[in-house]
């Protein structure tokens, strides 16, 4: 009688978290079986990946460049596992300077910014990448643009962390000056009756009627960087803004200007965005581990997706838009967003 060695140890994954990634995000496997007299391999795809930690049972694998596949197997030094799925998004834009979330319009194209240090004047302000991920420049001689994003009616609004201007763009990228002196205008978000919200990194959310009436919304602790908005269920609006803190605070403030954390305990928390179930979407870190926060109405949080150098997000159907400090990924997220504006 065989032994049946080679069938006893055959690896087998039970879990695998977060269920996403991107090049350069680590995932962590756990199973058993996993190793044999060698450290395990891992693949994704046709592409091994390298391995930071590996036992029988736990291994933590960092998603390489040039993935191709969605499926990851394990090996030890007899056999393998059987795939697991895992969703690695796919780079569909590069040589950009995103400092907030990317805005998609009613026809699915993704605008983002190559923004520069304050001061830099550069070439293209706001690229368009079409439905096929072609990127061209949309406008140009604006310094430091920031934050977008859409009305009902189209219109693309960018924000200046230099002038404190907020533009206004045309489907055809012709910009006018929307308002002026929002101090260091970073996030903005519209709520359901088209009010613009646009923050102050230095310690104000401003509000911006219809009809361009100023008011100051809300005040927060000042941010080192950019404060990032994005509305929520029941008219509320959420607020993240990094500090000097290892711990910071997703903020919710209600219709009425009243401030509370929602939830506490993120890392350099930046651009979030809804699902349609009301599940918050924030890219920061959670106890050490970097990528995009899930965070439930209820406020439990976990990590959706693994990641390094992510600013911002946003959805399109059941895709998730993901800007990085270099570069726009697109991942299938398997959840649709909440609707921006109705």
């Amino acid at each position: 009688m065989g032994n049946g060695k080679s069938t006893n140890r055959k690896p087998r994954i039970s879990g695998v978290s977060p269920v996403a990634a991107i090049p350069g995000g680590e995932v962590q496997i756990r199973g058993s079986q996993l190793a044999g007299t060698e450290r395990p391999r891992v693949m994704f795809g046709e592409t091994t990946a390298p391995v930071l930690v590996g036992s029988d049972s736990f291994i933590i694998a960092k998603v390489p460049e040039g993935v191709s596949g969605s499926e990851l197997v394990v090996h030890n030094d007899e056999q393998h596992s059987s795939p697991w799925g895992c969703e690695i998004g796919v780079q569909v834009a590069d040589s950009l300077h995103p400092v907030a979330s990317p805005a998609v319009d009613a026809q699915g194209n993704v605008f983002t910014t190559f923004s520069g240090s304050r001061g830099q004047k550069t070439p293209v302000s706001v690229y368009k990448i079409d439905t096929n991920y072609n990127a061209r420049a949309f406008i140009s001689d604006m310094m430091n643009a920031t934050g977008v994003c859409f009305d009902r009616s189209g219109m693309l609004y960018v924000s200046s962390r230099y002038d404190g201007i907020i533009y206004q763009s045309t489907p055809k990228g012709e910009i006018s000056v929307y308002v002026e002196g929002m101090g260091v205008a970073t996030g903005m978000a519209f709520d359901e009756e088209e009010n613009l919200y646009v923050g102050d990194r230095s310690g104000t959310i401003f509000k911006i009627s219809r009809t361009r009436q100023i008011y100051v919304f809300a005040t927060l602790e000042p941010s080192i960087a950019a404060y990032h908005l994005a509305f929520g269920p029941g008219g509320y609006l959420y607020v993240t803004g990094p500090t000097t803190s290892s711990f910071d605070a997703v903020h919710r403030i209600s219709p009425a200007g009243d401030v509370e954390v929602f939830f506490r305990g993120l890392g350099r928390p930046q651009g979030l965005a809804f699902d349609e179930n009301g599940n918050l979407y924030v890219a920061s870190s959670l106890t050490g581990r970097r990528g995009v926060v899930r965070i439930t109405p209820d406020a439990q949080a976990d990590l959706f997706l693994s990641g390094p150098n992510i600013v911002g997000l946003a959805f399109q159907s059941s895709y998730l838009f993901l800007t990085t400090n270099g570069a726009l990924f697109r991942v299938n997220a398997g959840v649709r967003g909440r609707p921006l504006v109705s």
